[in-house]
């Protein structure tokens, strides 16, 4: 793949690292990259449930809006029937990505969060779940320090049926986290308008801690369908304001994972 080139060129130098901040940067590095290529065979998985009954209707018999964020594995992704959208921190993949496929959309996004804070950030969540950060939301108005509120206004109005987290960075303390994307996509899930009741959210490197806790909090563990080659597979169905404030119906220490 093209855009593991830069991954591949770090991972080149660190093999002369010698200073110590260097041989630490490198690790993240070298885990970056066995982590970009271990997800082939779970977008393989998460193709194949696109285009099954369990998806309905299923993506390869009728048009499936689909979200990703994360380009890095773009050529796996197939939806010849729908709109596919990429969303990604990185302007030069994106750039890139419009060069290569000019029909492909892809929009790049600055964000704000890093994995080191995801618990200040989460008690910011929990303390705003009433206001900026609601489940149901136009998220181009929101203050919510997790909401991503500056992608192409029509994105919002999307009725997603397919969403993957499979960006941005999260393999270091100062990378941005998923912690934005999984908040975003399950307010996009449950304060859809129009299509199917159901949105189906795959979650890749499920395991790590920022993307077990977000998707229990935001995606509900109750919604969790399978977990396979740490991918994660949620099914979440959108609701209204007045059904409470809660991104789960049910507390997460009384909810079960599969």
């Amino acid at each position: 793949m093209e855009c593991l080139v830069g991954l591949e060129v770090e991972h080149l130098r660190c093999k002369e690292a010698k200073e110590a901040d260097e041989i630490m940067s490198c690790h993240w590095v070298h885990t970056a990259l066995n982590q970009r290529r271990d997800i082939t065979g779970s977008l393989e998985k998460m193709s194949t449930i696109m285009s099954s009954d369990r998806v309905s209707p299923p993506c390869s018999a009728a048009p499936c809006n689909f979200l990703v964020f994360g380009i890095t594995h773009e050529t796996l992704l197939r939806n010849n029937n729908g709109r596919t959208v990429f969303v990604d921190e990185s302007s030069y993949l994106v750039s890139k990505l419009d060069e290569k496929r000019p029909r492909i959309e892809a929009e790049d996004v600055q964000f704000t969060t890093k994995v080191s804070e995801l618990h200040p950030l989460m008690a910011h969540y929990k303390f705003q779940v009433k206001n900026e950060c609601s489940p149901v939301q136009n998220l181009l108005f929101s203050d919510c320090k997790l909401a991503i509120n500056d992608l192409t206004n029509h994105i919002y109005n999307v009725p997603w049926d397919i969403i993957l987290i499979d960006g941005p960075r999260g393999y270091f303390p100062a990378a941005p986290g998923r912690m934005a994307a999984i908040f975003t996509a399950g307010v996009l899930a449950k304060s859809k308008r129009g299509g199917v009741d159901k949105t189906h959210v795959f979650i890749h490197e499920i395991a790590r801690e920022v993307e077990k806790l977000c998707s229990d909090e935001f995606l509900c563990r109750d919604n969790l369908e399978e977990t396979q080659e740490n991918l994660g597979h949620f099914v979440v169905s959108k609701r209204t304001a007045a059904r409470g404030f809660e991104f789960c119906t049910t507390p997460i220490h009384l909810s079960h994972r599969n």
